[in-house]
C-alpha cells in the first residue's frame, strides 16, 4: 500500500493497491504468483511457532498463500471489513461462513429472495450435515422475525441485491433485527459489488462474495471470499458461539482473546478452511487481483448499460414485466437509491409475454449475446431461468420464487449499448413470432 496521506484514499486507488506487498526478493510491482503448497521452516522452533498461529509466515498453502492473502486483505479493505479470505468458489464461502458458526441442530434464519443455487445447497447438502434453514417472507414484520428467533439461531443469512429479480433487501433493518437477537447478519454481496454498495456500513457482519463474478469481470476464473466485518462482540454469546469465545484446549486463549475484532476470520482461517481445505489456485487469484483493479471502472459501464436497456425493454411489447430496480416503475426504487445512489447492479430479468416458447425462440435467435449460466462478465449474457437454474422446481414452487415461463435474465456487459440493443432488438423479434 503507498504512503497514506492526510485523508483515506478514494476506492479507486485501494481497489489497486489495498493489501499488496512488493515482493522482498524481486520487488515485483504486480502480486506474483506464489506456486508452492508449503513453505520452508527456518528451525524447529519456527516450524512450532507457525503451526501455533503465532508466527507472520505461512505453515501450508491449503488455508494461507501470499498471492490468495493480498486478494482477501483487498476485497476486504474495500468492504471496509477487517479481515478476509478468498475460498475456491462463491458456494464455497457461503459453506464455510455457515460452517464457522453453525453446526448439526443449528438453525439459520434466511430471507426467501435467494439466489436458487444457494437456496439448493441450504435444503441439499448443509440440512444433511443438520442444520436447519427456515426462511422468512420478503414482506415479514419485525415482530414476525423475532418470533422465529430460538437459542440456537446461529446467524440471519440474505443477499443484498438478490439474483434475479433485484428485490433490495432492507439490510439496516435485518442487521437490527439480528443484533437485537444476538446473532450476526451474513449478507451475500455479489451483484452490486463493495463499489455499489457496501453492507458492513449498514450493520452486516459477514460479507460474502462469488469472485467469480464482477470482482474478476472476465469469466476466466471461479473464486469466493469471506470478509469479516469485526463489528459483532462474540463475547456477549459465549453460549451462541463457544468455538469463538471458549479456549480450543487447556493453556490456549480463547478466539476472541487472542485476536478481538478479528476472531471470526482467524477462526475460520485457522480451523474451517484449513478442514475443510477449499483452496483457490493462486494462479485464479492472481487473474482476480488484475480484474479487481479496473472495478468501478467496470461498473460505471455495466450500470450505464443496465440503465438503458433496462428502460428501453420496458417499452416493448414483448415483454410482460422487467425487474430492475433502477428504473422509476419498480418497487424497490427508493431503496435502492438509498443503498446504491451509483447504480442499481447490471441484472436486467424480463418475462416475455409468451411464455416459454417465446423464451425459446428469444434465446435461439440471440447472435451477440452469449446463452450461458454465469453473471458479472464483460460480455452481455442470457439465460432462461425454469429450464436451467430453476430446472428441478416444480411449478409451484417456481411461481414461490417468481420464476414465471417466459422469465429471462440478462447479465447486462461492456460492449456497445447499441449493439446489445440491436441484438435483443432481435430476439423479440423471433420471441413474437411465438
Amino acid at each position: 500500500m503507498p504512503h497514506r496521506a492526510s485523508r483515506p484514499l478514494d476506492f479507486e486507488t485501494r481497489q489497486i493497491h489495498a493489501g499488496a506487498v512488493v515482493d522482498s526478493e524481486t520487488r515485483s510491482r504486480v502480486t506474483p504468483i506464489y506456486q508452492t503448497a508449503a513453505y520452508v521452516f527456518d528451525s524447529f522452533d519456527d516450524g512450532e511457532e507457525r503451526f501455533a498461529g503465532r508466527s507472520a509466515f505461512r505453515a501450508y498453502s491449503r488455508n494461507e498463500n501470499p498471492t490468495n492473502a493480498v486478494a482477501g486483505r483487498r476485497i476486504a479493505d474495500l468492504e471496509g471489513g477487517v479481515d478476509g479470505i478468498v475460498v475456491a468458489s462463491g458456494q464455497a464461502a457461503i459453506a464455510v461462513a455457515i460452517a464457522g458458526l453453525a453446526e448439526s441442530g443449528d438453525h439459520v434464519l434466511v430471507t426467501r429472495s435467494l439466489y436458487e443455487g444457494t437456496r439448493e445447497m441450504f435444503r441439499g447438502v448443509l440440512r444433511r450435515q443438520g442444520i436447519e434453514f427456515e426462511y422468512v417472507p420478503d414482506e415479514a414484520t419485525d415482530d414476525e422475525w423475532a418470533a422465529r428467533f430460538r437459542a440456537r439461531t446461529k446467524a440471519v443469512y440474505t443477499e443484498t441485491l438478490p439474483n434475479p429479480l433485484g428485490q433490495v433487501v432492507d439490510i439496516e433493518r435485518l442487521a437490527r433485527i439480528a443484533h437485537t437477537a444476538g446473532v450476526p447478519l451474513i449478507v451475500d454481496n455479489t451483484v452490486p459489488t463493495p463499489y455499489l454498495w457496501r453492507p458492513i456500513e449498514n450493520g452486516a457482519d459477514i460479507v460474502l462474495h462469488s469472485t467469480s463474478k464482477w470482482l474478476s469481470g472476465h469469466a476466466s476464473v471461479i473464486g469466493g471470499a469471506v470478509i469479516d466485518g469485526g463489528n459483532f462482540d462474540w463475547s456477549t454469546q459465549p453460549e451462541r458461539f463457544p468455538q469463538l469465545t471458549e479456549s480450543p484446549r487447556p493453556g490456549v486463549p480463547s478466539f476472541v482473546e487472542r485476536f478481538g475484532p478479528n476472531a471470526y476470520l482467524a477462526y475460520l482461517r485457522s480451523v474451517i478452511v484449513l478442514e475443510y481445505g477449499p483452496t483457490v489456485p493462486p494462479t485464479s487469484t492472481f487473474l482476480l487481483l488484475h480484474g479487481i483493479e479496473t472495478l468501478s471502472v467496470r461498473m460505471d459501464r455495466h450500470v450505464s448499460n443496465a440503465q438503458t436497456i433496462a428502460a428501453w425493454l420496458e417499452a416493448r411489447p414483448e415483454v410482460a414485466e422487467v425487474f430492475y430496480p433502477g428504473l422509476a416503475s419498480s418497487p424497490f426504487r427508493e431503496r435502492a437509491e438509498k443503498y446504491m445512489p451509483d447504480g442499481a447492479g447490471s441484472i436486467v430479468s424480463i418475462e416475455l409475454a409468451g411464455g416459454r416458447e417465446a423464451a425459446r425462440r428469444f434465446i435461439d435467435a440471440l447472435e451477440l449475446i452469449s446463452p450461458m449460466t454465469h453473471i458479472g462478465d464483460v460480455r452481455t449474457l442470457a439465460i432462461h431461468l425454469g429450464s436451467t437454474i430453476h430446472a428441478k422446481l416444480n411449478d409451484d414452487e417456481k411461481a414461490e420464487a417468481g420464476i414465471g415461463p417466459g422469465l429471462i435474465r440478462l447479465s447486462i456487459g461492456l460492449e456497445s449499448a447499441r449493439d446489445i440493443l440491436a441484438d435483443l432488438e432481435r430476439g423479440l423479434a423471433a420471441a413474437a413470432a411465438a
